[in-house]
């Protein structure tokens, strides 16, 4: 049975057999999402691939949200070994979309509230570790394996190695200190919809949730105040850690800047060196219009003092001039 055959049979034992399917939105990874329209509700189709993916931790995360009363897409029909997931539509008010940065406060204030929510519970079990060595190996795994012999034309030294695991170590090693739990991992305007017609918490719709992990508090929130996708106001970063600090007085503020600073550098170096692998690897160079901008937001995150390991790393490797997408691929 083909995959075609495979999608068109699950939507008919669920009744959607007639409904018209048309791509939702594009994705990073392999999985991909079609709405469909003319069925008996609107909602989602999430095909990912079993060969290439499981969607099991999909809905894992999915009950687990909505155990904590959270506007995950309810899941209307599954077959995880086929993977496929048939989602409630959440619709297109998408943070990303917001036209105006006046009204960003009203969805980002509520986003920064289920944050607290979500890292305060108890997490699910069976979640990955999202701690100094998983970051460090991602990070290696885009900005040595793929950005670097782009930019360089040939593979990092061993010296350039072992220094960059000794500044990753140094960078994220404080973060074991402080808390640990449920982190979602790409928490960012693209994956969060505005539901203002829904009450208090529910009113932040949560996607693209199945990577969701064991790590600090500090990288959720580095991920949704400095988008890499979209240029966001200077006050929002600063209005959103005071937030969530103050509901979360259980924390130490200096010791979360300091983490803050130091998960937004590792994300920022990881994700910028991504979009040359996802162009290179995946046949997908759109992603590289957000280079210039991530490569800001490593410049700003490496200020900070707790980001001195891996500034120290860069300014003795990587020359400033060189700190952006490979020439060939700048467009």
């Amino acid at each position: 049975m083909t995959r075609a055959d495979a999608i068109a049979a699950f939507l008919a034992r669920h009744g959607f057999g007639q409904a018209r399917a048309a791509p939702l939105a594009e994705d990073a990874s392999v999985r991909r999402y079609l709405r469909l329209a003319g069925g008996p509700r609107p909602a989602v189709l999430m095909d990912a691939p079993p060969e290439r993916m499981d969607a099991r931790p999909f809905l894992r995360v999915q009950a687990h949200l909505a155990s904590l009363g959270l506007s995950a897409p309810a899941v209307l029909a599954a077959d995880a070994e086929a993977g496929l997931v048939l989602l409630e539509d959440l619709g297109d008010r998408l943070f990303a979309a917001a036209p105006e940065p006046d009204d960003l406060a009203a969805p980002f204030d509520a986003a920064v509230d289920v944050l607290a929510r979500l890292h305060l519970a108890p997490p699910p079990a069976g979640l990955p570790a999202w701690d100094g060595a998983a970051m460090h190996r991602a990070a290696a795994a885009s900005f040595l394996d793929w950005w670097w012999p782009a930019v360089f034309g040939a593979s990092a030294p061993a010296a350039a190695g072992a220094e960059f695991a000794a500044a990753m170590q140094a960078l994220l090693a404080p973060l074991h200190a402080g808390p640990m739990g449920f982190v979602h991992r790409d928490y960012f305007g693209g994956n969060l919809f505005w539901l203002p017609e829904r009450a208090e918490l529910r009113r932040v719709g949560i996607v693209d949730f199945q990577d969701a992990a064991i790590g600090h508090p500090a990288y959720d929130l580095a991920a949704l105040v400095q988008d890499a996708r979209r240029d966001l106001p200077p006050w929002l970063s600063g209005r959103q850690v005071a937030r969530y600090l103050a509901r979360r007085p259980d924390l130490d503020p200096d010791a979360f800047r300091a983490a803050f600073a130091a998960c937004a550098a590792q994300r920022h170096l990881r994700v910028a060196a991504q979009w040359v692998r996802l162009a290179r690897r995946d046949g997908k160079p759109a992603y590289l219009r957000h280079g210039p901008r991530t490569w800001r937001l490593l410049e700003a995150a490496l200020a900070h003092p707790a980001a001195a390991p891996l500034a120290a790393f860069l300014d003795r490797w990587v020359p400033p001039e060189r700190r952006c997408n490979p020439v060939e691929l700048a467009a």
